[in-house]
């Protein structure tokens, strides 16, 4: 039997490493249907989860997957599924189930390109907007977006602290290049991980109360048979659990897991900079497309124009406040992403009008060549 978690230097995809993410995040239930080019995550994940004493089950179709691991996090489990486009698109409506009943678990989204069954075998970053609002109604949720097969690992580690933490569902938006991509992947010992587990109701358990707010908009969660009242619903509720069919329960509950997630950016928000100490043009990307704007940063700078990299890790929310005060000191933004603008009109949005906001996308299927954004910098500035 293998370890628990796999210390040392490995050579591993990025698929892989999502897994070995989700086994050292303590992730003990993963559910899932196959996919290109995510089938990789739940074939180690079928591998390595006897090992934790975990349960990997594979469903009929995605709608069951995500079914599996809400109700799984219930008992007290860390869950995760896997998929891509089209499954994502299947799992929608359960997302927002997940969202309305504060279930904390993780999905990995490993990007193709679309719409529908697309080039199921080519990379693509289009489904970022859909991770945002592609279930209905008005909800927050946290999305990240690894760029190496080293940041899988610590992103979907993330992932579950920020789904623990907070009580939500957590997507990583991997792409096909970054899922499939083998890399040097270090794993340290199980003592340098920090982890985060939901937090447990206390107190008498005759008073207590499944959405109740604690200091940090965050109720407690007790597990399905631990003696506590628990009531869970996609109706409207109120702190009970129980549906309550009026607009002030809603205005209630929506205020509340709203505020739960937009009252902590700081601690949820997350960002890196490439050569932006002097940047006056300042290229936004996520996914393998950061090493494409690194490049293009190089070539510019070379060429003598100030550039710098804003890399997105999480994309959702969107760090709006940093986009606007950026906006504010450069010439300009370029968005570099393997859709045709998706992230890129909340930059535009966020930039207001104060810095010119460009777009070097793309259609799908392969990675974006740094020559089309030196191009775009040469062409505007």
């Amino acid at each position: 039997m293998k370890p628990a978690v796999l210390t040392g230097e490995h050579y591993f995809t990025g698929d892989v490493a999502c897994a070995e993410g989700a086994i050292a995040a303590g992730c003990t239930f993963f559910g899932a249907y196959p996919i290109t080019p995510a089938t990789e995550v739940a074939e180690h994940m079928a591998e390595r989860l006897p090992d934790v004493g975990g349960t990997f089950i594979q469903m009929e179709d995605e709608i069951a997957a995500i079914a599996t691991i809400i109700g799984a996090a219930w008992t007290g489990a860390k869950t995760m599924t896997s998929t891509s486009g089209p499954g994502f698109s299947l799992m929608m409506e359960n997302l927002g189930l997940a969202v309305i009943t504060e279930t904390p678990c993780v999905i990995i989204n490993v990007q193709r390109t679309g719409p529908s069954t697309g080039l199921p075998t080519q990379t693509g970053q289009g489904d970022m907007m859909q991770a945002r609002w592609g279930s209905h109604g008005d909800y927050e949720l946290i999305a990240l977006a690894p760029s190496s097969p080293q940041d899988c690992f610590y992103q979907t580690i993330r992932a579950f602290n920020l789904s623990e933490k907070y009580r939500v569902p957590v997507l990583v938006m991997a792409d096909a290049i970054v899922g499939q991509m083998y890399e040097k992947v270090v794993i340290p010992e199980p003592s340098a991980i920090h982890l985060v587990s939901r937090p447990k109701p206390t107190g008498r358990k005759d008073r207590f109360k499944l959405y109740e707010p604690g200091a940090n908009g965050v109720a407690p969660m007790p597990a399905i048979g631990d003696g506590y009242n628990v009531h869970v619903t996609g109706l409207t509720h109120d702190e009970r659990g129980y549906p309550s069919m009026t607009v002030e329960a809603q205005e209630e509950m929506m205020t509340r897991l709203k505020g739960k997630i937009r009252n902590n950016l700081d601690d949820i928000v997350e960002t890196e900079t490439y050569r932006m100490e002097d940047a006056d043009i300042v290229i936004v990307s996520y996914g393998i497309s950061v090493r494409t704007g690194q490049s293009a940063v190089d070539r510019a700078r070379e060429l003598g124009y100030r550039a710098g990299l804003l890399r997105l890790i999480t994309v959702w929310p969107f760090p709006e406040a940093l986009i606007r005060e950026i906006a504010s000191q450069v010439k300009g933004l370029i968005t570099v992403e393997i859709n045709l603008g998706q992230v890129h009109y909340e930059v535009e949005r966020c930039a207001g009008g104060q810095a010119k906001a460009l777009l070097v996308g793309s259609a799908g299927g392969k990675i974006i060549h740094p020559d089309k954004v030196l191009e775009c910098i040469q062409q505007n500035f």
